[in-house]
């Protein structure tokens, strides 16, 4: 009993909890954030295999593309990746925001080549590893160059293992 005579419940319950308005707000906008980062990295993707040749982009002849070398590693899942390095360089008059690249692997058995559009992605250190970040966040001035690295996750098994062609389809100048 307590001093003024009334019983006092053994237990007391347990004060109810609500969630603030503030804490559903900012759950949602995570949930939203988390959306549309998912759906920009889908729909900038090009297709994996466009089976027909793209045209040049109109200021490629402005973008040599020199010292091509190639690579390959197995990932953590036994799977292999294919690494195409190279320099890009920039002979026009602007300066180079962003590209893509139609790439190109030859068969050896005739059949039709195995052709990708993937975008370009310039080296941003190789030491401890190939850091790699968009040409966006370090454009190629006029008369400058980068080195670059294509990654790709699916190399036909009949591809003749020569260097594959690669052709600049798209730009983004300033």
């Amino acid at each position: 009993m307590a001093a003024d005579g009334t019983q006092t419940p053994f237990l007391t319950p347990e004060p109810e909890r609500t969630v603030s308005p503030q804490t559903w707000i900012i759950a949602a906008v995570a949930v939203l954030v988390i959306v549309a980062v998912a759906a920009i990295a889908t729909l900038r993707r090009a297709p994996a295999n466009t089976g027909a040749a793209l045209a040049p982009d109109a200021y490629a002849a402005s973008l040599p593309i020199t010292n091509i070398s190639m690579s390959e590693a197995t990932n953590g899942t036994g799977g292999k990746a294919t690494y195409v390095d190279g320099v890009i360089g920039n002979t026009g008059t602007k300066t180079l925001t962003g590209a893509e690249v139609q790439v190109t692997f030859s068969t050896s058995d005739g059949t039709a080549p195995h052709r990708e559009t993937v975008p370009v992605a310039v080296v941003r250190t190789r030491v401890p590893y190939v850091d790699l970040q968009p040409l966006s966040a370090d454009p190629i001035k006029p008369g400058d160059h980068r080195d670059f690295r294509l990654i790709f996750e699916s190399v036909p098994a009949n591809w003749d293992v020569q260097p594959p062609a690669i052709q600049v389809v798209r730009t983004e100048l300033r």
